[in-house]
């Protein structure tokens, strides 16, 4: 049987309930009903892949109450963003094993800070047998949404991450084709990398709705290519044959004009989609903070806005796969 679309994948699990990249978020995004799930991948210290949005670290665990770690505080040059605080490259996994996860935006879910500080950060590996257990267990194909970060940024400091990728793949037996896999990189260098080791999987490509790659920028300068010029007619052209999708800012397909108005859907899903790519958009969020101005409503920004409306125009653009921070409003919305 094909697999429906618009594909619903728990961003993070399901961050909406629960902290993200924490156990129970995904277990909740399972039970949910999504058909994948996207853990964010960054470096240890002894390059383990550790699941976190980001390699900084202090919003998302306790680890800046943790006083052992306290001398670990530093500032770094991250993709070129200046950035202060703890650094996965700067634990090994045995110590990250030690922090607990935490609400990110605990102003706007306090709800799931309530989950703070209960559960360990988790491995690559933890989620893979995760979602393998859960096909299992609700008795439907699961699949994973791999996002690599910072590969460039952790190949500056000798880690090769295409590399660990294939290994952990491999060993956790998600290399063979037989499960459900998509890799996708804001960098197009190291979802490369992996189709040249062979790894079977869905490559996508991620576009943010302005800048350049870093990647390309450390390769090419100025002369880079820009996400938005790689989101035209002429940019897509040259992914195809490369990539199989493209995931872009749910901002390229709403259109927004100055003042938050949608002009969409844009062109940008039927020019991908008539040259053979998927995509995929992010992130379909329904507190009036992530919505554009046009359906926000009254109440504060961590209040419901009419996000069934910013919704509709993504759906109505023939997306093929979405990420959601609340699964059971995913689910509900784009299946029904």
């Amino acid at each position: 049987m094909p697999r429906r679309t618009p594909l619903v994948i728990g961003h993070r699990g399901a961050p909406g309930y629960r902290p993200e990249h924490s156990r129970s978020s995904y277990a909740l995004a399972f039970a949910l009903g999504v058909d994948a799930v996207e853990p964010d991948i960054v470096v240890s210290r002894d390059g383990v892949l550790v699941v976190r949005h980001e390699n900084e670290i202090s919003g998302t665990t306790d680890v800046a109450e943790r006083p052992e770690f306290a001398g670990r505080r530093t500032t770094k040059s991250v993709d070129g963003v200046s950035l202060t605080g703890w650094f996965t490259e700067d634990f090994t996994w045995d110590e990250l094993s030690t922090l607990r996860c935490r609400e990110r935006i605990p102003d706007l879910r306090p709800a799931s800070a309530s989950f703070d500080d209960e559960q360990p950060v988790l491995r690559l590996c933890d989620v893979l047998d995760a979602a393998r257990e859960a096909s299992l267990e609700h008795g439907r194909e699961i699949g994973v949404v791999l996002e690599i970060k910072h590969a460039t940024y952790f190949a500056s400091l000798g880690w090769d991450v295409a590399a660990l990728v294939d290994t952990e793949l491999r060993e956790a037996g998600w290399a063979t084709g037989a499960l459900p896999l998509t890799i996708e990189a804001f960098e197009s260098s190291v979802l490369f990398a992996l189709q040249e080791r062979g790894i079977p999987a869905t490559y996508v490509y991620l576009l943010e709705a302005s800048g350049r790659p870093f990647d390309l920028q450390i390769a090419h300068g100025a002369a880079a290519m820009t996400y938005a010029q790689t989101a035209a007619p002429a940019g897509l052209d040259t992914l195809v044959g490369r990539i199989d999708g493209i995931s872009v800012d749910k901002r390229m397909i709403l259109a927004p004009d100055r003042l938050g108005r949608t002009s969409g859907p844009s062109r940008v899903v039927a020019d991908a989609q008539e040259r053979g790519l998927r995509v995929y958009t992010w992130t379909c969020r329904p507190e009036n903070r992530f919505l554009i101005g046009q359906f926000r409503t009254r109440g504060g920004p961590a209040a419901f806005g009419d996000w069934e409306a910013e919704w509709g125009v993504i759906r109505d653009a023939g997306v093929d796969g979405v990420f959601v921070d609340h699964p059971d409003l995913g689910v509900e919305f784009f299946r029904g």
